[in-house]
């Protein structure tokens, strides 16, 4: 039996969250609604999900000791997500966003982020047994030599590879990692610069063909787009739920909640709609992990609709 259901590589960050009434355009200043600080990223947040889901999980990761380092492994623990594979860099500042939400534009955003000083983990630094051990491993390309042993590890024990492909993160040397991905669920903006290709159709039979059995395009509130190597491609529109706060993270709790359906067997029309429901939920938080749903609440939403009614463009809370 693996001893972890889902193990992720990235960047774990802190992020400093803001409720606004509107972006600033010069030097100016403005009384905030709201405000969180919490941890974030990509494979983190999808990690943090797939845990409170109920899912066994680690996460990989170089941290400073700073405050900000502190605070992200104190909140992977406080939701049971495995810290025994997060270096600790002394002497270094951990990641940070400063994130402006506007409550004028439905959760729109602006984000600033510092990188910190914390060195990236090496080939050397990959936990070969933690990966052996795993269902899935998680990646997004972040800390990239650690990333390809990673991948070479997970390949070598028959461990399935997920793929982030995150709007406005396309780099070219991500074509290294797509082909060895089992699992490739990635934004439209990523997958037209990928392919190269406007159409969604067309630039998901591309990602198909260069390796993946599974390639899913996200839109936002357009929804997601599931195209399985095997078996009947189809749209899943998104849960427009009224009164939207913030979009943070909602594309990372969709990775989350679909990699945990995957993991339970479900139907692929049945995994996007969950997925499609745990982003929805946590869109009415402030920061990308405030409304994170466990499977309850998931569940008690999704009984809220007929099956002929779930892709309802209004549903409530």
């Amino acid at each position: 039996m693996a001893k972890f259901d889902v193990v992720g590589l990235g960047v774990s960050t802190v992020d400093v969250v803001t409720l606004v009434e509107h972006f600033p355009a010069k030097e100016e200043v403005q009384r905030a609604f709201d405000m969180t600080v919490q941890g974030g990223g990509p494979v983190a947040t999808a990690i943090v999900t797939l845990a409170g889901l109920g899912a066994r999980t680690a996460m990989i990761d170089m941290i400073g000791d700073d405050w900000r380092g502190a605070l992200i492994r104190g909140e992977f623990q406080r939701k049971g997500v495995c810290t025994d594979f997060i270096r600790l860099s002394e002497g270094h500042t951990s990641s940070t966003a400063c994130v402006l939400v506007s409550c004028r534009d439905e959760g729109a955003r602006s984000i600033v982020y510092f990188p910190g000083t914390t060195p990236e983990l090496s080939s050397k630094d990959v936990p070969r047994a933690a990966i052996e051990s795993a269902t899935i491993l998680h990646v997004n390309g972040r800390h990239w030599d650690a990333c390809l042993q990673a991948i070479r590890v997970a390949r070598d024990a028959g461990v399935e590879i997920s793929f982030d492909g995150g709007a406005h993160r396309f780099r070219s040397e991500m074509r290294q990692i797509v082909p060895f991905a089992d699992i490739c669920i990635v934004a439209r903006d990523f997958a037209e610069r990928y392919t190269q290709e406007t159409d969604i159709w067309k630039a998901a039979d591309i990602l198909l063909r260069s390796g993946p059995n599974l390639v899913v395009v996200t839109e936002g509130i357009r929804g997601s787009w599931v195209f399985p190597r095997e078996g009947r491609p189809f749209h899943q529109p998104a849960y427009l739920l009224p009164n939207v706060v913030d979009t943070t993270g909602c594309g990372d709790v969709y990775h989350g909640a679909f990699l945990f359906g995957l993991l339970q067997g479900l139907e692929l029309e049945r995994i996007a709609s969950f997925a499609s429901a745990a982003a929805a939920l946590n869109s009415q938080y402030l920061g990308g992990r405030s409304g994170i749903p466990d499977l309850k609440q998931v569940e008690a939403f999704l009984a809220q609709v007929s099956p002929t009614e779930c892709f309802a463009t209004q549903l409530s809370t």
